[in-house]
């Protein structure tokens, strides 16, 4: 459901988040993968101006054009056309009916692994753009991966997960070499904002502590912030406290884990920090209304 935006100015601009929102995320995957008319001919061809707390999106047109919003600057582009809109950037579309090409999503977990993996080349996902793409081998390799993907997204077969994190980790550098996302006053006052560089790097601790359950105090005094502070700052740029961030990573492994790995519920608690599964059953059933059991024989009815 759409958040409350922080009182600067924003209050119009609707926040959306990941974590915990199952309805609005087909699969427990830190990526999605979709073509732009599937989701954007149901809306008129229109999405309006938003944000998003915790995704990035790289959108790569082949043919029609496009009425971008992004951080307050509107332009028309006509495809071939990447953009990119990395997590709090505001941004709208309005696409031509004859609109071709992807959209990809990646959750905030995934955006700091390819960050940690290749700390160079994963900037692009950092910096808002829209890039016209030349025509020539560079451009047929970003598409040819958007296309596959897709396919590879869409079908659960051995190996998924690896081929698809190998997938993305290529197009994080066929996207930089081509210099999408150079430069913008956008990211330069992004990058001047010291309130997304805190919560930049209280999403990176609870990617690499999580596991662990540690308490907002702690991973606060590790940002040289009081715990008040920390949470202040979550509420107002993702409309979450910094505990329910923290919770909902653990929530969204959990379901990876119990959709993707033949691991008992026991072992999910275990590998979660949980002491007993029963604290982990009572934790999951609170935020998804669905016990671990439950919710795993769902998704195996989906499939």
């Amino acid at each position: 459901m759409p958040r409350p935006a922080a009182p600067s100015g924003l209050e119009t601009v609707p926040i959306f988040a990941l974590y915990g929102e199952i309805e609005h995320w087909p699969t427990p995957d830190l990526l999605h993968c979709e073509s732009i008319a599937e989701r954007s001919r149901l809306h008129d061809w229109r999405i309006q101006p938003h944000r998003h707390a915790d995704l990035m999106h790289l959108l790569v047109l082949r043919g029609g054009d496009i009425s971008l919003e992004l951080e307050g600057h509107r332009q028309r582009f006509k495809a071939p056309l990447a953009i990119v809109v990395p997590p709090m950037t505001i941004h709208g579309f309005h696409f031509s009916e004859n609109i071709d090409g992807h959209i990809l999503t990646l959750a905030a977990p995934l955006v700091e692994r390819l960050e940690v993996a290749l700390p160079e080349q994963a900037r692009v996902w950092r910096r808002p753009s829209a890039q016209p793409l030349p025509q020539g081998e560079a451009h047929g390799h970003l598409t040819t991966l958007i296309e596959h993907i897709d396919s590879e997204y869409r079908r659960p077969a051995q190996g998924r997960d690896s081929l698809l994190g190998a997938l993305v980790q290529a197009l994080t550098i066929e996207a930089s070499r081509l210099a999408v996302g150079d430069g913008s006053r956008a990211t330069k006052r992004g990058d001047n904002d010291r309130s997304h560089r805190h919560l930049t790097r209280y999403q990176t601790l609870i990617e690499t502590q999580f596991r662990r359950q540690p308490g907002v105090a702690d991973l606060a005094q590790e940002l040289d912030l009081s715990a008040a502070h920390l949470n202040t700052l979550c509420r107002r740029l993702t409309g979450r406290s910094a505990l329910m961030m923290l919770h909902e990573r653990l929530l969204l492994e959990a379901k990876r884990e119990l959709t993707y790995t033949n691991l008992t519920i026991a072992q999910v608690a275990d590998g979660l920090g949980f002491s007993e599964p029963a604290y982990f059953t009572r934790f999951f059933k609170r935020l998804t209304g669905l016990a671990p059991r439950a919710f795993r024989q769902r998704q195996r009815r989906q499939d």
